[in-house]
C-alpha cells in the first residue's frame, strides 16, 4: 500500500467530495501534490504521463463541479484518468497501477462505480456519454454526463458520427481537450471574454426572451428575427470564424485555458446552469508542470517501467528500419499510420521519405481503404497498426482490401498477450480475425532478420499480408536455437529438437516459442524428446501443412498465444487432419480460451491464460504418457 507522507493535502481525498471541501489555496496545493505523485509513480510503474500531467487542473475542477458519481464522468482515451482514479477512492493502491491484479491504465467499470465507462480505444466517449445521457432524459434523471476528450479523438470517425447524432436538450458536456493540434481558430483574449459572455445567465435569458418577442410579433416579428440572427452569425465569425460544433446544432463555448483552475471551474459551472448539450473547448499543454514532458511530450505519452526500460532494437523499430531499406528501392513504397508514427517504428520512414509517409490520425478504418486506394493506383502501401486496434478496421480489411484482391500490407504490432495494457491491448484476437481472409499470407517473425524476410515476401506478394510480431526486442533464445542452419527445411519454417526421433512435435509461431522452448529442455532432461516446429509463416494454412507433415510425431501439440477459436491451431489442425496427415496421432490446441484475460496479482498473462512453461510442460508429459 502506497505511504503518502510526502503528499500530505493528496493522502486527505478518499472521494470528490472532499475535493468540494478544499479552499481555493489547498486546490493548487492539491494539484501540485498530484503531479508531483504522478511524476514518481509512472517513472516507476510506467504508464502514460504526459497526457495526465495536463489534466490535473481540469479535473479537479470537474470533481469540485460536478456531482460524481451521481454524474457520469467519462475519459476519451482512458489512459486520462490516473487524476480522476487519484480522487475517487483509489490511490491507495495506485503503486499497483498497470500490474497484475492491480489498477488499470484505463477506466473500468469492474474498478470503481466512479468509472463510468471502460476505454482503451479512442473516439468512444460521445457515443457512450450521448447514450447515458439519453438514457437519463427517458428515464426522468437530472443528471448531467461530462465526457473528456482529446483532440487527437476527434480525428476517429466514430466521435464526428456520435456528434452528427447529438441532441441539443441534453444535459450533455463535451469537454474537448485540445492539447497538441488547433481545432479553431478562436483564440485570445477577446474570444475568451466573448465565450463567458455567451456561457452566462443573463446572455441566455436574453436570448431566449428576445427570440420569443421578436417571433410573436405580428406580421415583421418573423422577418426581423432572421434578419438579427443573420446578422449574428455574421458578426460570430469575425471572432469565431466557422466551427464545426455550430453548424451541427451544439452550443460552443471556449475556448478557455484548461490548466487554469480558476477560469475551468467558473466554465463549468456556467455550463451547468446551461440548458442542453454543450461543447466546451478547453486548452491544456501536454506535460504540464513537469519541463521534461512539457519539452518532449511524445517520450512521455507511454513510459516503459523503470525496471524495462532497454536499449535494445524492437520489432517496431527492426521493422521500420527495414521498411525504410527497401523504400529506398522502390518509390512505388508507402507508409501509413494512425496517429502512432514513433511507437509502430515509422517515424524514421517519415523524416526519410515524407512524401510518401501519411498518418491520418486516430483513424484505423480510413488507413485501411486509403491504403487499398494507393494499392489499386499502383503503390505498395504498408499500414502499420497494433494488434488490438486492426479489429476497428476489419470491415475495410475484408471488403476493401482483401475483396479486391489488392496488395495491401498490414504491420500488426503489439501482438499476443500484453501485461502492462491489460485486456484492452491484447493482440489475441487478429490471428483468426485474419485466418479468415481467403488467400491471406500471414507472417510471424521471431528475428530482425526474420521481419525484414516477411517484408520482402509480403511486398512481393499480390494479395493482402500481414507482418505479426509482439512488442519489446526479438529474443535471443530463439535465434541461438533456431537459427544455426543458414537454409530452412522449407521457407517460413525452422526446427528444433531435443533429441532423436521425438515423440512429441509442437507446431507453434510467435513469442510463445521461447516457452515451448524452455518446457522441451526440461522434458529433455527426463528423455522425453520434443521437435518444436516454428512457423515463420502461418497463413495460408493449406501451404504450411504441407510444409509441416514430414515432421510430425507421434503426439502433435499445436501451440499459441492466440485465441484457441478459428486460431492457427484449430486451421492447421483442419488442414492437417483433411490431409489425412493426423490418422493414429495424439493431438491436442493449446491456445487461450478468454480474450480479455485479466492476471491475478503474481500472475504473469501466460499464467493468467494457462501458457505458462510450467502447464505447456504438463501438457507435453499428459501427451507422452498417451498410448
Amino acid at each position: 500500500m502506497e505511504n503518502f507522507e510526502k503528499w500530505p493535502l493528496l493522502a486527505s481525498i478518499h472521494t470528490p467530495l472532499d475535493v468540494k471541501a478544499l479552499s481555493e489555496k489547498q486546490l493548487k496545493q492539491l494539484a501540485h501534490e498530484i503531479r508531483d505523485y504522478l511524476v514518481f509513480r509512472v517513472s516507476e510503474n510506467g504508464g502514460h504521463l504526459a497526457s495526465n500531467l495536463g489534466v490535473v487542473e481540469m479535473t479537479l475542477a470537474i470533481h469540485r463541479v460536478f456531482d460524481l458519481p451521481a454524474d457520469h464522468l467519462i475519459f476519451d482515451v482512458g489512459h486520462q484518468s490516473y487524476v480522476h482514479k487519484l480522487l475517487t477512492g483509489r490511490k491507495e493502491h495506485f503503486d499497483t497501477l498497470r500490474q497484475a491484479g492491480g489498477i488499470s491504465g484505463f477506466t473500468k467499470r469492474a474498478e470503481s462505480e466512479y468509472d463510468a465507462f471502460g476505454a482503451g480505444h479512442s473516439s468512444t466517449a460521445i457515443s457512450a456519454a450521448l447514450g447515458m445521457a439519453e438514457a437519463d432524459a427517458l428515464a426522468g434523471r437530472k443528471c448531467w454526463t461530462v465526457a473528456v476528450v482529446g483532440d487527437g479523438a476527434l480525428t476517429g470517425g466514430l466521435a464526428l458520427e456520435a456528434l452528427n447524432n447529438c441532441r441539443r436538450n441534453l444535459r450533455l458536456l463535451i469537454i474537448i481537450n485540445e492539447n497538441e493540434m488547433s481545432i479553431s481558430p478562436n483564440t485570445g483574449r477577446l474570444a475568451q471574454h466573448l465565450s463567458h459572455i455567451r456561457a452566462s445567465r443573463p446572455y441566455i435569458n436574453t436570448k431566449k426572451v428576445t427570440s420569443f418577442v421578436l417571433r410573436h410579433v405580428p406580421l415583421i416579428g418573423p422577418f426581423f428575427y432572421r434578419i438579427i440572427s443573420r446578422l449574428k452569425r455574421r458578426i460570430k465569425r469575425i471572432f469565431y470564424h466557422e466551427n464545426l460544433f455550430e453548424h451541427m446544432g451544439i452550443r460552443y463555448v471556449g475556448p478557455v485555458d484548461g490548466n487554469d483552475q480558476e477560469s475551468m471551474i467558473s466554465m463549468l459551472e456556467y455550463v451547468k446552469k446551461s440548458e442542453g448539450s454543450v461543447i466546451l473547448h478547453a486548452k491544456t499543454v501536454k506535460g504540464h508542470g513537469y519541463a521534461p514532458a512539457e519539452e518532449k511530450p511524445s517520450e512521455f505519452h507511454a513510459m516503459p517501467p523503470r525496471d524495462k526500460k532497454s536499449g535494445e532494437e524492437s520489432f517496431s523499430q527492426a521493422m521500420g528500419a527495414a521498411l525504410c531499406a527497401l523504400a529506398e528501392q522502390d518509390p512505388r513504397i508507402c507508409a501509413i499510420t494512425a496517429a502512432m508514427p514513433v511507437s509502430t517504428g515509422l517515424a524514421p520512414f517519415s523524416a526519410a521519405h515524407p512524401k510518401r509517409f501519411f498518418d491520418v490520425g486516430i483513424a484505423e478504418e480510413h488507413a485501411v481503404t486509403f491504403a487499398a486506394g494507393l494499392a489499386a493506383a499502383g503503390m505498395r502501401p504498408v499500414v502499420a497498426l497494433y494488434s488490438t486496434f486492426s479489429q476497428r478496421a476489419y470491415d475495410q480489411i475484408l471488403h476493401d482490401a482483401a475483396l479486391q484482391h489488392l496488395p495491401v500490407v498490414l504491420c500488426v504490432d503489439r501482438a499476443g498477450l500484453n501485461a502492462g495494457d491489460g485486456a484492452t491491448h491484447h493482440g489475441v484476437l487478429d490471428v483468426a480475425m485474419l485466418s479468415a481472409i481467403p488467400d491471406a499470407h500471414i507472417y510471424a517473425p521471431v528475428t530482425a532478420e526474420g521481419v525484414q524476410r516477411a517484408l520482402h515476401a509480403a511486398l512481393a506478394a499480390g494479395e493482402i499480408s500481414v507482418i505479426r510480431y509482439p512488442a519489446g526486442a526479438p529474443l535471443a533464445a530463439i535465434g541461438d536455437a533456431f537459427y544455426r542452419e543458414e537454409v530452412p527445411p522449407a521457407p517460413g519454417l525452422r526446427i528444433w529438437q531435443s533429441g532423436e526421433a521425438p515423440a512429441i512435435s509442437i507446431l507453434t509461431h510467435g513469442r510463445i516459442t521461447a516457452s515451448a522452448l524452455e518446457a522441451a529442455q526440461r522434458l529433455a532432461k527426463d528423455g522425453i524428446h520434443t521437435r518444436i516446429l516454428l512457423c515463420e509463416q502461418i497463413a495460408p494454412y493449406g501451404e504450411v501443412a504441407a510444409r509441416v507433415s514430414p515432421y510430425l510425431a507421434p503426439a502433435v501439440l499445436f501451440l499459441e498465444e492466440e485465441i484457441r477459436t478459428g486460431g492457427f491451431g484449430m486451421n492447421l489442425c483442419d488442414r492437417l487432419q483433411k490431409m489425412g496427415q493426423l490418422v493414429g496421432k495424439r493431438y491436442e490446441i493449446l491456445a487461450t480460451e478468454d480474450p480479455f484475460v485479466a492476471p491475478a496479482a503474481g500472475q504473469t498473462p501466460l499464467d493468467a491464460a494457462g501458457l505458462s512453461p510450467l502447464y505447456i510442460e504438463n501438457t507435453l508429459r499428459r501427451l507422452a504418457a498417451i498410448q
